[in-house]
């Protein structure tokens, strides 16, 4: 069975980022993969929020505290501006919604039931088509947001003890595989190492 891999190309990741603001317009569906690019939040996690877990007095709160499905551990998490502009223009089309109305709790409710949340398979085939239509290839689902977080921040320069604490990993060894280092991302740092000091010297 194929790993979920991170979205490594740059300008590729922006096109899926958009993909659903732009090209295919559906707000719900362009937060959800902005949530997730930019929380590191697994799928169930961002399924699971609340209207009341991110939103105060009618505001995009700067961080959320959730309690983990997976882990039962507690994260507090910075909503960075990104997030917080989709949230933000979010609400305006979920406070119409019928759902909301009737009372339905959470962020991304399930369009039928009024106690339930969108489900994983309807976050996955969304996933899938916004990869697929900006020509993403290999194995990509819901938790490609997740690595794909890691992934650049990794290569970023942030320093993945960190990235395993934001993960809520229990040792950096799970981090690493995490991060789906490839020969290419090898190559580069062969390519890079004391560049600078030769620079100034």
């Amino acid at each position: 069975m194929s790993t979920t891999q991170p979205i490594r190309d740059r300008q590729k990741l922006e096109d899926f980022k958009t993909y659903y603001q732009i090209q295919k317009p559906n707000m719900r569906n362009y937060t959800i993969i902005v949530v997730g690019l930019n929380t590191a939040l697994r799928i169930s996690d961002i399924l699971h929020l609340t209207y009341d877990d991110v939103y105060q007095d009618n505001k995009v709160q700067e961080h959320i505290t959730i309690r983990e499905r997976k882990t039962g551990k507690e994260n507090r998490i910075l909503l960075n501006r990104e997030v917080r502009l989709a949230l933000a223009s979010y609400r305006e089309e979920l406070i119409r919604s019928e759902m909301f109305r009737n009372g339905n709790p959470y962020l991304f409710p399930s369009p039928r039931r009024t106690d339930a949340t969108l489900s994983r398979s309807q976050a996955y085939r969304m996933v899938i088509a916004a990869a697929r239509a900006v020509g993403i290839e290999g194995h990509i689902s819901c938790h490609s947001l997740r690595k794909t977080f890691g992934y650049h921040a990794w290569k970023q320069g942030s320093d993945p003890v960190v990235i395993m604490v934001i993960f809520n990993h229990s040792s950096l060894s799970i981090t690493k595989r995490y991060l789906c280092i490839e020969q290419d991302d090898k190559d580069a740092v062969y390519r890079s190492v004391y560049q600078n000091t030769a620079a100034r010297g």
